[in-house]
């Protein structure tokens, strides 16, 4: 279905002032990674805008600036976690929307995305990476990480209750841009074989979430700061299920 219709800044990274309340801070561990704790929900509706109730159990978590210094929009994003899978919502602040692929399992990180990776057993180099663009085209990929030595794999048998669910919006003042939000479901069952899935009330996996926006030259948003590639896994923060 293509529809189209933001915790705590690691240094080096700029965090702007956040719009409206509750904006919810990571706290960090005694090596100085983000742990950000995920409320279990029930499943719910994916539309695009975040526009479901259920998205108000949880709090906003602002995304830092990390590079570009021509731009200071915004980035802010939502967690939960059901029986059945994961659920992302980002807001992206934007005055310029650079989107043209119009294919999933595209090169979709050199224009306007989304990306949230997913380290489930810290004893496997081995972890999950999701893209979505503007025009809500995907990119989700297995990453087997040997060394720093890395290549995606495609799903198989990417159908049935193995698919994501996914949605974009655009939002306008009239007719200018100013933002877009991308809304995503992850089903357990695309991560087999993953291990530590499904999650439960106190496991813990590693990740990291990034946006990258083209309005002047490549400006990107960490969670955690990685040096070099956003595939820098001994760097991600960690996610508690809660």
């Amino acid at each position: 279905m293509n529809t189209v219709y933001f915790q705590s800044a690691p240094q080096l990274c700029r965090s702007f002032p956040t719009i409206g309340n509750g904006i919810q801070q990571s706290f960090t561990d005694t090596v100085g990674q983000g742990i950000w704790k995920i409320k279990y929900s029930k499943d719910f509706p994916i539309t695009g805008d975040g526009s479901a109730e259920t998205w108000n159990s949880t709090d906003w978590l602002t995304l830092p600036l990390c590079s570009g210094n021509e731009v200071t929009y915004q980035t802010k994003m939502k967690l939960l976690y059901s029986d059945s899978g994961i659920y992302c919502l980002y807001y992206c602040e934007d005055n310029k929307i650079t989107a043209t692929l119009k294919e999933d399992f595209l090169d979709l990180w050199h224009e306007d995305v989304i990306e949230a990776f997913f380290w489930t057993d810290e004893t496997v180099p081995l972890y999950f990476e999701y893209e979505l663009s503007p025009l809500n085209y995907e990119l989700p990929i297995l990453v087997p990480n040997m060394k720093g030595k890395f290549f995606g794999w495609r799903p198989w048998h990417y159908e049935g209750d193995r698919r994501t669910k996914h949605a974009t919006h655009i939002s306008k003042y009239q007719t200018t841009v100013n933002g877009w939000t991308a809304e995503f479901f992850i089903p357990y069952t695309l991560l087999t074989p993953l291990m530590n899935v499904p999650p439960g009330n106190g496991t813990r996996w590693r990740a990291n979430f990034y946006r990258i926006d083209h309005d002047h030259g490549e400006a990107t948003w960490q969670w955690q700061k990685v040096p070099g590639t956003f595939h820098d896994y001994e760097k991600f923060g960690t996610i508690v299920f809660d």
